[in-house]
């Protein structure tokens, strides 16, 4: 009875152990068809990456013109004195009176911007006096003379009409430093648009023409870029006083979009 008992155990065990067996290889057979399927896989990838696209590449321009809405100009106020103090009062009075002025023209709040506001101390070199001949001679010394308070107001004018009065204006209220005048479009976006769309038609046209002169098929668009010129501002020269009003001409902007196409083809 006892060896019978043996015998069954020893059968149950060796069931087990073919059991796992079995399971190992269908395991491992299911890892290698896993793998080989990637492979497959991946190659097909590889394949793509170094297969190259025939391609041809056009750009074009286009160009609206547009006259400007808006003017910006910076005026600045530079005054010396002695001290600091009698430098910021007069620098502080005269800045003050520009600002009124600009109000006054109805120029708002939120177009005035300072955009500076400066204190510097004034040196001289004076050369050293002696009785006596000395070599080498004395080079001088360096003498606080007094200070330099420097304020600057960037103005924005919305009545294209007034530029030359406030000009003026400004002038005799107390600034003594006018310059950077630009004339710009307050909303661009628009006239981009206009030039982009006819820089885009140009560029289709000019693929078409290259594709029929080289004997391809142009199959769709691969790649696309664009940049913008910055229109060119007329600068003012800087003003010192008052005096007659400066007739001012605006002219019209340049506002350019090119754009870059690619195409594939067969």
């Amino acid at each position: 009875m006892k060896r019978q008992r043996l015998k069954i155990k020893k059968e149950e065990l060796l069931k087990i152990f073919f059991n796992v067996i079995i399971f190992f290889f269908i395991f491992l057979t299911v890892l290698v068809a896993v793998n080989i399927i990637n492979e497959i896989k991946r190659g097909r990838y590889i394949g793509q990456e170094i297969e190259r696209q025939n391609t041809i590449s056009v750009s074009a321009t286009g160009e609206v013109f547009a006259k400007p809405d808006l003017a910006l100009i910076s005026f600045s106020v530079k005054t010396e004195e002695k001290t600091v103090s009698e430098a910021m009062q007069e620098n502080t009075e005269k800045m003050n009176a520009t600002i009124d002025f600009m109000k006054a023209q109805g120029i708002e709040e939120k177009d005035l911007k300072t955009t500076s506001f400066n204190i510097y101390p004034r040196y001289e070199y004076r050369k050293e006096e002696t009785e006596t001949y000395i070599y080498p001679p004395p080079t001088g010394k360096r003498v606080l003379v007094g200070y330099e308070v420097i304020q600057s107001l960037q103005v924005k004018i919305r009545d294209m009409n007034k530029i030359g009065d406030i000009i003026e204006g400004a002038t005799r209220a107390g600034a003594n430093e006018v310059g950077g005048l630009q004339f710009i479009i307050d909303n661009e976006d628009e006239f981009k648009k206009q030039a982009r769309k006819q820089a885009i038609e140009k560029a289709k046209d000019k693929a078409k023409e290259l594709a029929s002169h080289l004997g391809v098929r142009l199959v769709r668009i691969s790649n696309f870029q664009e940049s913008s010129i910055i229109p060119r501002f007329y600068e003012l020269e800087k003003a010192m006083g008052g005096g007659e009003t400066p007739q001012i001409e605006t002219g019209e902007n340049l506002i350019e979009v090119t754009v870059f196409i690619t195409y594939e083809i067969n």
